[in-house]
């Protein structure tokens, strides 16, 4: 006979719909560590071992559950254990009765894909502790970091299963039910971008509107401006990508949003530029750079962290790049300079568009240079941006460079 405990554990994953291999990815996601494995979920339903408290925070997060009343089954089935499971069965019905299934994951399982379980989750509320609801919030923050050096094959199943987290943990979510409806937003909008640069433009469209649905059930609409340049990148026209951006920078006016302003700022720069609005481009790019150097990067919303001097150095230099500027080579000597000997997080999107800017500005050599650092990096960094790099340097490089064209194009695809 199975302990009631292990049953319990069986439960409470087939209740939020996932395989043991699933169940350990939602667990290392909440715990931004990759050591939990399909074998040792097997060993917990099989009660060969009881998880540790530490391991019991985790899955509580990830299951949606009172981490209080799960540490106490766990300190249970360990006395179980020790005493050789002897009159388990006693505790059988009893475990049953209890209500720490109580919703937590019925109903948001139903759903298909992880968009949709967010949708049914939103607007249902009971109660998660601190601790977890702080640990969720937390990793959805650390994912939007981690985009900067990660590929996004990589990085989909990891924040697809932080969200299949935090919408286990929604319909109990009591006090906490706005900041998780936040931290879900931020984890469907990366979840989008992360499918969008997949080629899944379906999926990239479900989950940024899940994320406006999130920014709409909280009330904060700078979560949708974050949907919304993220969007921008695979809208249909160009027309399109500025109405986006536009609407985006509406989103983030206010007090404690310079860094999301500054991003939304950039990225209206860059579309601009590429439209051939120097005016419009020029200006949009100095307000980002204004509300940058003004901004509180540690109390503003924590999908920002994303938002480093690289970034805004990237920026820049596609803009600079697209209009043929003189501020091109002092921006580019800079953007160097920051970047240093070790190639951070971030750098690679740098050195692609310092390699894109350059070509386009007429420095065809430095920029076949730079395109060959890029091209190694890009190799050994591989994140959410490269390839959308990796293919405009492609088109840009002259005819006697085919074969690092080649390369770039097979990268890109």
């Amino acid at each position: 006979m199975p302990d009631p405990f292990a049953g319990l554990l069986l439960r409470l994953r087939q209740d939020a719909g996932r395989t043991q291999e699933e169940q350990a990815d939602a667990i290392n996601a909440v715990s931004g560590r990759e050591t939990m494995t399909r074998r040792e979920i097997s060993r917990y339903e099989n009660f060969e071992n009881v998880p540790t408290n530490h391991t019991i925070g985790h899955i509580a997060a990830a299951c949606g559950v009172p981490f209080e009343e799960l540490r106490r089954e766990a300190k249970a089935a360990r006395a179980r254990k020790r005493m050789g499971y002897a009159n388990a069965g006693e505790d059988q019905d009893a475990v049953k009765r209890r209500t720490l299934l109580g919703g937590a994951a019925i109903g948001v399982s139903a759903a298909a894909e992880p968009w949709g379980r967010l949708a049914l989750a939103l607007g249902k509320g009971s109660m998660i502790d601190s601790p977890s609801a702080v640990a969720l919030i937390d990793r959805a923050a650390e994912l939007h970091v981690q985009e900067l050096n990660l590929s996004a094959r990589r990085l989909q199943s990891t924040v697809e299963s932080h969200l299949d987290a935090i919408t286990a943990a929604l319909p109990r979510a009591g006090e906490h039910e706005r900041a998780l409806t936040l931290a879900a937003g931020e984890t469907a909008a990366l979840a989008g971008w992360v499918a969008w640069d997949l080629g899944e433009l379906d999926k990239a469209d479900a989950y940024y509107k899940v994320t406006s649905q999130c920014a709409a059930t909280a009330g904060h609409p700078p979560l949708r401006a974050l949907a919304l340049t993220y969007a921008s990148y695979g809208a249909s026209t160009p027309k399109v990508k500025l109405e986006f951006l536009s609407q985006a920078a509406n989103d983030v006016r206010g007090h404690g949003n310079a860094t999301a302003a500054a991003w939304v700022l950039g990225r209206h720069a860059e579309e601009a530029a590429a439209a051939g609005d120097e005016t419009g481009a020029l200006r949009a790019l100095d307000r980002a750079r204004f509300a940058y150097d003004f901004a509180d990067h540690t109390s503003e919303q924590a999908w920002v962290r994303f938002v480093t001097p690289y970034r805004m150095d990237s920026l820049a230099l596609s803009v600079y790049g697209r209009l043929r500027r003189p501020e091109l080579t002092a921006t580019a000597d800079t953007a160097v300079h920051r970047l240093g000997a070790e190639l951070p997080d971030g750098g690679v999107v740098v050195l692609g568009d310092l390699a894109s800017a350059l070509l386009r500005g007429g420095d065809v050599d430095q920029g076949i240079y730079v395109a060959r650092q890029f091209a190694s990096a890009a190799q050994a960094k591989p994140n959410t941006m490269g390839k959308e790099r990796a293919a405009t340097i492609a088109a840009s490089l002259p005819d006697s460079q085919q074969e690092l064209a080649f390369y770039l194009r097979q990268f890109a695809s």
